[in-house]
């Protein structure tokens, strides 16, 4: 599946000074957030170098959450988003 306009990634913490941070829940796999270009109007929703993404696939409740690195932000409107290779920080395995 691919990205969509219509459910942008939304920023949970702006930063004055530092990172600030979003949250994008999609059908689309972590692998697919690591594509170059991915976000298609990040720089039009303020999304900055070293902003940091959260990313959920939401098709299971098998798959993990991810986080990854804003790289780059084209300078050309709507300014697509590069995102660094996705680090689990969450698997949805409980084995307690």
């Amino acid at each position: 599946m691919a990205y969509s306009t219509a459910a942008p990634p939304s920023c949970i913490l702006q930063s004055i000074a530092g990172p600030s941070i979003w949250h994008h829940a999609s059908a689309d796999a972590m692998t697919a957030a690591d594509v170059s270009g991915f976000i298609t109007n990040g720089g039009a929703l303020g999304m900055k170098v070293n902003d940091i993404v959260y990313h959920k696939d939401s098709t299971t409740t098998a798959t993990a959450l991810s986080m990854h690195k804003v790289v780059t932000v084209s300078a050309t409107y709507p300014g697509a988003v590069d995102l660094s290779d996705g680090t689990v920080v969450g698997s949805a395995t409980n084995t307690d």
